[in-house]
This record gives structure tokens, C-alpha cells and sequence, in this order.
């Protein structure tokens, strides 16, 4: 038979007949308990270090998170969102900004679509509510605008103007993105950043001369461009529904609020299916 074997230290010593007294046992035994509760207590330091390392980590990012405006409160903002953005509140669920350089366009692609929107949607409302002495006879709906024919000139001329027009102005803004500082050469502009380029010419009012009333403008205006990209889109539904511009709608509900509603603008689709 193998008589038992105590482990110590790499080393093995078989019991026999010359093994050591009970009492040198029962200290070696005493100090492998005691070398494992060392152990074992360093492992759990280690550990709750670990724990409190994260929940600190955990604290500065709640902490920068709520430090600055969120589109979802109490939700961490994307990485590539860092704030730096005007009117940057981390919105970018599918992650389109990820890489660099299509956020610089993302970004610039916004703001031009925010400026539009707000002189488009004015040229959508505005003819419903003043008259025009450049135009015979009442104002057009928007949507029946670019065939209407009470123009100071006719439509041709008015869309090859316009031609030459946007071309300048929109090879002048790529020249800008390519080129930074394009525009002060060209505009004798002032301003610092692409598609703000400032100076007299864009900016004749003299609006936001310091630092801070320039960052809030910039803030304000995309704001109100992101809502006027959504009215616009709403004025495309509502005219497709109800084949009249949005003054026109607005008077219809004012006149009868309890019956003139979106709801009441809904049909059901009925679908021919042949049967």
C-alpha cells in the first residue's frame, strides 16, 4: 500500500515509520491554512480595488454625461460626439459619423440643408399671407409655384438665372471645404470656420462679434434649421393630403378645431384586390 502524501512546497514526504511527531503536522498544516487565507484576502482586495475602479469609471462618465445637454437624458452620447459640435446633443443612432471625415460632411451637409429649409419654408407661407407686387393677380400655392406664369419674367429666364446662380455659389462653398480659407481670399470673410465665413458681406448686421454670442448663434441656428427641415416636411405631407398650403390648413382648423384635424384627413386604403 502508498501510505498518504502531504504536499509542501513542490516537495512530498511519504509517511512511515520516521514521519514527524503530531505536532510539527499540525504547524505545517497551520501554515498552509494561513498562506491560503493571505491569499485569499489578497484576491478579494484586489478584487473590491477592481470593483471601486469601475464604479469611479462609471461616476466620470454619468458625471461628463450629464454635464452636457443630451438628446435622451441619463444616455452616454456617442464617442465621435465629443461636444465640440455646435448643437451637438450625441444624437447618431445608426453611427454615421464614426469615421472623421464623413462627419465633416455630415456636418456641413447639415447646416446647408438648415438654411434652405428656413427660406424655404418662408417662400411656403409667406405668399399665403402678403401680396406680391412682383406677381399679377393672387399669390400661388408653393407647390404650384414654379408653374405659375404671373412672374415679372417668364420661367426660363428665371431658371437659367438661377443656374448660374446656385453653380457660383455652391463651387465657392466646395472651394471653401477643400481649400479652408477660400473665402477670405475670395469674400475678404473673417470668419474662422467652413460655412461660417463672417465679414461684411455674410454677416452685413454685425451679429455675434465676441466668442460667446458667436457659439450661441451657431446653437440657434441650427435649432431653428432642424425645425425648419421638419415643417418643410410637413408641409410636403399636408399638401399631398390636402392639396392646399399650410396657411390655407391652418385657417380650415381655426375656423372648425372639433372637425378640421389630421385625423379627419385620414382615408382608409382600400386595396382592389380582384376578388
Amino acid at each position: 500500500f502508498l501510505a498518504p502524501r502531504v504536499h509542501l512546497c513542490g516537495h512530498s514526504r511519504t509517511q512511515n515509520n520516521n514521519s514527524p511527531p503530531p505536532a510539527q503536522h499540525t504547524g505545517i498544516m497551520a501554515a498552509i491554512v494561513a498562506q491560503n487565507t493571505a491569499a485569499a484576502g489578497l484576491k478579494a482586495h484586489v478584487a473590491r480595488r477592481g470593483v471601486a475602479a469601475r464604479a469611479s469609471r462609471a461616476r466620470v462618465v454619468s458625471v461628463s454625461a450629464a454635464a452636457r445637454p443630451n438628446f435622451f437624458p441619463g444616455s452616454v452620447p456617442p464617442a465621435h460626439l465629443d461636444g465640440t459640435m455646435p448643437a451637438d446633443y450625441g444624437f447618431d443612432p445608426l453611427g454615421l459619423g464614426k469615421d472623421k471625415e464623413t462627419l465633416v460632411w455630415y456636418q456641413q451637409a447639415e447646416l446647408m440643408h438648415s438654411r434652405w429649409a428656413m427660406l424655404g419654408i418662408t417662400g411656403m407661407v409667406v405668399p399665403e399671407l402678403f401680396d406680391n407686387p412682383l406677381v399679377e393677380g393672387a399669390m400661388p400655392n408653393w407647390i404650384e409655384a414654379p408653374l405659375y406664369k404671373g412672374y415679372f419674367t417668364d420661367d426660363n429666364t428665371l431658371f437659367v438665372v438661377q443656374i448660374f446662380l446656385m453653380n457660383w455659389v455652391e463651387i465657392s462653398r466646395w472651394q471653401d471645404m477643400k481649400k479652408p480659407g477660400y473665402a477670405h481670399e475670395q469674400f475678404a470673410a473673417t470668419g474662422e470656420d467652413v460655412g461660417y465665413p463672417g465679414g461684411g458681406l455674410f454677416n452685413p448686421m454685425g451679429f455675434a462679434t465676441n466668442e460667446k454670442d458667436y457659439k450661441i448663434a451657431r446653437v440657434k441656428e441650427l435649432a431653428n434649421g432642424r425645425l425648419a427641415m421638419m415643417a418643410v416636411l410637413g408641409c410636403f405631407i399636408q399638401e399631398t393630403v390636402t392639396k392646399t398650403g399650410p396657411i390655407a390648413n391652418l385657417k380650415a382648423h381655426l375656423a372648425d378645431p372639433a372637425h378640421t384635424t389630421i385625423f379627419d384627413s385620414f382615408h382608409p386604403i382600400v386595396l382592389n384586390t380582384g376578388l
